[in-house]
């Protein structure tokens, strides 16, 4: 789960887009760059080439 204060001030790395958190999958999405960043041990991977495109 990821903090909601977190999740306020963390952007998309490619765009600088709003992230939203999707708690099925456990990844935070980015409509913008339409990608997909996973979250390990509550902790957010917010490396482009750890995402993934949908």
């Amino acid at each position: 789960m990821i903090d909601k204060e977190l999740l306020k001030i963390l952007v998309c790395p490619v765009s600088k887009g709003k992230l939203e958190y999707n708690e099925k999958e456990n990844v935070l999405i980015c409509q913008e760059s339409r990608l997909k960043y996973p979250v390990e041990d509550d902790i957010p991977i917010m490396l482009p080439e750890r995402a993934e495109k949908f």
